[in-house]
């Protein structure tokens, strides 16, 4: 009998090696803190797409607009950490957002775990057709001759730091008016009920080439391969120094695995090789940039410092 029970208990003690889920075996859902269309769920579906297709599960994009990031986030960071649960965000809330607020709801570096940088971006100035204004000089004049009469809108943290940093910088007054994505503002742009905004490329290029809205400059350090013949703000407004970009990268819930954020790392960083992929990224002036898991946690929090220093030299006082 002793014999018999022994040989029974055998499989029971094997189980839960058997039993151990592999990943993904079930849907994987993205989180998006902009509404459909801006630039960050463009990307998000790019990525999605391929993971769906290569992993045999769906990807769902989620897109949790508003409240400066704080819903989506909050989201992630509250989930269970296994996986299924990614934030497809942008430096808005792992880079602005707390140079902005006293307090968040989540905390950007305890509350995740970094998966992988994407990306970096950057910005155009774009304006109203009908504004007779054709360059950052010609902004900058006006706007110091009129106080007050210019505002500009932003749909992210980012958008609206680079027109608070124009506005420090160019000494100018001018209002800012917050959107929940940008792509809300430049429709207000292009149907003049606002003058101009800092917005994305991906949002902002094919308005440009379609002749909707005028293009004034980019706002990073160097001109960009997408639109060789548009200064930056630096150069065009006389102001050195001025200088912002953009970032996209995915962050798992604080406690998933490693294995699982390495195996999400290899995946993100191999759909980011594919040739197509990375021409489409290009075509927004969005330069593919990744590293481990590890980099992008030593990139967020200085990132975290850069955008506070920003914050401060624009004169912000956070909310």
């Amino acid at each position: 009998m002793i014999a018999r029970r022994s040989l029974f208990a055998l499989p029971l003690l094997a189980t839960p090696a058997f039993a151990q889920e592999r990943y993904p075996s079930r849907p994987i859902r993205f989180i998006v803190p902009f509404a459909a269309g801006a630039a960050t769920d463009l990307r998000a579906r790019i990525f999605a797409e391929r993971m769906a297709q290569d992993w045999g599960q769906p990807v769902v994009v989620d897109n949790r607009g508003g409240a400066n990031g704080f819903i989506a986030a909050e989201a992630v960071a509250r989930a269970r950490g296994d996986g299924y649960t990614l934030l497809f965000t942008s430096n808005t809330t792992h880079g602005s957002n707390p140079a902005l607020f006293r307090r968040l709801p989540y905390d950007p570096i305890k509350d995740f775990e970094p998966v992988a940088l994407l990306g970096v971006s950057t910005m155009l100035v774009v304006v109203n057709n009908n504004l007779g204004i054709r360059s950052i000089a010609e902004l900058i004049a006006y706007g110091r001759a009129n106080p007050g009469k210019l505002s500009f809108g932003s749909g992210s943290q980012s958008s609206r730091m680079a027109g608070e940093m124009f506005k420090a910088m160019a000494g100018i007054d001018m209002e800012n008016v917050s959107y929940r994505a940008n792509p809300q503002a430049i429709t207000d742009v292009i149907s003049g009920t606002l003058p101009l905004m800092f917005c994305d490329t991906t949002t902002a290029i094919p308005q440009v080439r379609e002749g909707r809205v005028r293009a004034l400059a980019v706002t990073a350090g160097a001109r960009i391969s997408a639109m060789p013949d548009l200064p930056t703000v630096a150069e065009a407004g006389n102001l050195p120094g001025y200088e912002l970009g953009t970032w996209t990268a995915v962050y798992a819930t604080a406690g998933t695995p490693r294995e699982i954020v390495d195996q999400l790392n290899a995946k993100l960083r191999e759909i980011l090789a594919l040739p197509a992929v990375a021409e489409r990224l290009r075509a927004d002036a969005t330069e593919p940039l990744t590293g481990s898991p590890d980099h992008l946690r030593d990139f967020t929090l200085a990132e975290i410092e850069k955008w506070t220093r920003v914050a401060r030299q624009a004169g912000i006082q956070p909310e």
